[in-house]
């Protein structure tokens, strides 16, 4: 391997500039060139998510809009050829899923140049593909040098389908320890109702009818923020209100993510209930692990990857299972002491594993192991 090697990262999801933290830490490993290929803009739900300033130290950053922008799976960057060419990268990173038109377009691209390759994934449900979305995944796994895996299904997933190269489990990001910091001793507060919260996505596989059934039997004073948006808004305070339990239950709109940290520190327990589906299971559960960082003990289904998040910073319970959800926040709340000690675990937890700076030394012991090895 030369002492220094040039990576090419191709990463719709870093129009998000948080999420370009890994790469400021990725650039700062003396022996990293690094350029990344994002976007200027993702078009969600038919509205653009314009590419977002911020965290581009170290690194180049190259705009490229992807032909058929917004369609996960069939967008691709037509004059990918040419930015390989001129910056003949010893290594192409598609931060993309193995079965997308855009890892088959980056791979043979980079094959013909003779830089190596790694692909990411999340997907942890062994879907049956059609064409060409079969053909595109058949020739990442036998056609790149290691790949990246989100969660421990995913990566069984792709062992079960064949693939025997190098394969590394790590996050697609972390979050950044600095940001996302627990509350200061003196913003301690008197005895008051257990708050609770949930931040994500309003959609029935977030399991919030189970939050919410299990929060009406609680014993103790309590109150609870459902933090998102989505089509399940209208249904959850209908819920609510039948349960009789309105006054006790806030659904506000998403906040912006640099509020999010705030957010956290204002609660004394996050629970994420979700449902696993036939199409969909919990990947990660991001909102896991910056409640950890913040010191606030998660509480979280049986759902995918979960309990391995969680590990023993918090708490589990059967998914759908509202009286066992129930029985676990009684004992937050009535053990303020286990509150401090999870609280404290989650963001020792996140430190050790889950970071932006820990997410880009293990990508970066993955890049030297691929390029050390022989072709």
């Amino acid at each position: 391997m030369a002492e220094r090697f040039r990576v090419l990262m191709i990463s719709k999801a870093c129009y998000v500039a948080a999420y370009r933290r890994k790469l400021e830490e990725l650039a700062t490993f003396p022996d990293v060139d690094l350029t990344l290929v994002v976007p200027p803009y993702w078009v969600q739900n038919g509205r653009r998510a314009l590419l977002e300033p911020g965290h581009t130290e170290g690194y180049q950053m190259v705009v490229r809009n992807p032909a058929l922008n917004g369609h996960f799976h069939l967008h691709f960057y037509p004059r990918l050829g040419d930015l390989v060419q001129d910056l003949r990268p010893d290594l192409v990173h598609i931060d993309e899923e193995p079965y997308d038109l855009v890892t088959f377009h980056a791979l043979r691209i980079a094959r013909r140049s003779g830089a190596r390759t790694v692909f990411f994934t999340w997907q942890n449900l062994r879907r049956r593909l059609p064409p060409p979305f079969t053909w595109f995944l058949a020739f990442a796994l036998n056609h790149t040098d290691a790949a990246i895996a989100g969660n421990t299904a995913a990566a069984a997933i792709l062992r079960d389908r064949g693939y025997r190269g190098p394969l590394a489990l790590i996050p697609q990001f972390g979050v950044d320890e600095a940001v996302f910091t627990p509350a200061c001793r003196s913003e301690g507060r008197e005895q008051g109702p257990l708050r609770i919260g949930y931040a994500g996505r309003l959609v029935p596989e977030k399991g919030l009818p189970v939050l919410l059934h299990a929060v009406a039997g609680l014993e103790d004073d309590w109150q609870l923020t459902l933090l998102g948006a989505g089509p399940e808004r209208p249904h959850l305070e209908r819920l609510a209100q039948g349960l009789g339990i309105a006054e006790r239950v806030t659904v506000p709109a998403s906040l912006p993510s640099t509020a999010m940290p705030a957010f956290y520190r204002s609660l004394d327990v996050l629970v994420l209930p979700s449902l696993t589906r036939p199409n969909w299971k919990e990947q990660f559960g991001r909102v896991l692990i910056e409640a950890m960082a913040c010191g606030v003990p998660p509480v979280g289904s049986a759902s995918g990857e979960i309990p391995n998040v969680i590990g023993d910073a918090g708490l589990t319970f059967p998914e759908g299972d509202a009286l066992a959800l129930r029985e676990q926040l009684q004992r937050l709340a009535h053990q303020p002491d286990l509150r401090a000690r999870l609280g404290e675990r989650g963001r020792q937890r996140v430190l050790a594993h889950y970071t932006q700076r820990q997410v880009a030394a293990q990508t970066y012991a993955l890049y030297c192991r691929v390029l050390s090895a022989p072709r």
